[in-house]
Order: C-alpha cells, then structure tokens, then sequence
C-alpha cells in the first residue's frame, strides 16, 4: 500500500521527469490495488514475508523501477518494502527479457 500512496504523492512535474502521465499514473494505482486486494485475505503477521506479485505491463516495469529508485524512498517508510518492490520488478525484467528471447530464437 506505500507503493501506492507514494504514486499518488508524486506532483505533476515530478511525472512528467518519470515520462508518466495521469493515466500511467492511474494504471500503476489500479494495478498495485489489484495487488493489495488479493493480499487482504493474509494474516498481518504473513503479510511482511509474503512476496510481492504484480501484474504489469512489459511496457510499464522499466518505468517502475525507475520510480522505485528515485521516489520511492523519498515516501516509504520500510527499506524492507523497498527490496521486496524492487525484487518483484526485477524478477518481472528477467521474465521479460526471457520472452523476448525465446521469441527472437523461435523467428
């Protein structure tokens, strides 16, 4: 949820430096609150070991990490939430570029 309200934080031209629009912005936010509602039915006490999963476009993970690196820990309280977002971002660029190759090697 601080990945969240760390999107809703950044100003205009602080979206503009990231290349985002509102409706980047808004995409993120309702992907991330997909996230959050399958992660309601966990225990509180899980919830910190659980790994983060998201869903997103291929198009949208290098802009992610580029606003988890840069904004992120300006918003969030928890370094420990900061790797965990960070860990699932790369974990999707290497899926992502695994695809990509397969897909070159099979044309």
């Amino acid at each position: 949820m601080e990945f969240a309200i760390a999107l809703l934080s950044v100003s205009p031209a602080e979206l503009s430096a990231l290349g985002w629009t509102f409706a980047d912005r808004k995409r993120f936010l309702d992907q991330f609150l997909a996230s959050g509602r399958a992660a309601q039915d966990v225990d509180p006490e899980h919830l910190r070991q659980m790994p983060i999963e998201i869903a997103v476009l291929s198009r949208d993970i290098d802009c992610l990490q580029r606003f988890a690196l840069r904004e992120l820990p300006k918003a969030a309280s928890s370094a420990a939430m900061i790797d965990r977002v960070l860990l699932a971002l790369d974990h999707a660029t290497r899926i992502q570029h695994a695809s990509k190759q397969r897909k070159h090697d099979h044309a």
